[in-house]
């Protein structure tokens, strides 16, 4: 399911306007990620947790040349599925 495909759901769900319906998941995916800027973690009861994860920096191998490189680290998104939504889509 893409975006739009999204958007087509929850305006059939909820009798919404598309044009609701996509300005009310824009403002739900705006507030994910202000809370990742603010506070590092967003928690969705029953749905799941976003938060920063580090991703160390490594040596790593220009594929062209074979010389190394260095990847410096940096901070990423991640999202850890809660038990419930693991059931369910297992």
């Amino acid at each position: 399911m893409n975006k739009a495909e999204l958007i087509e759901h929850v305006s059939h769900v909820t009798t919404l306007p598309k044009r609701d319906a996509r300005t009310a998941i824009d403002a739900v995916l705006d507030g994910v990620i202000r809370g990742l800027q603010a506070d590092g973690k967003v928690s969705l009861v029953g749905f799941g947790v976003f938060y920063l994860g580090k991703n160390m920096g490594r040596t790593g191998r220009n594929p062209r040349t074979g010389e190394e490189i260095q990847i410096p680290e940096r901070i990423l998104p991640k999202f850890k599925a809660s038990r419930q939504l693991r059931e369910v889509v297992s």
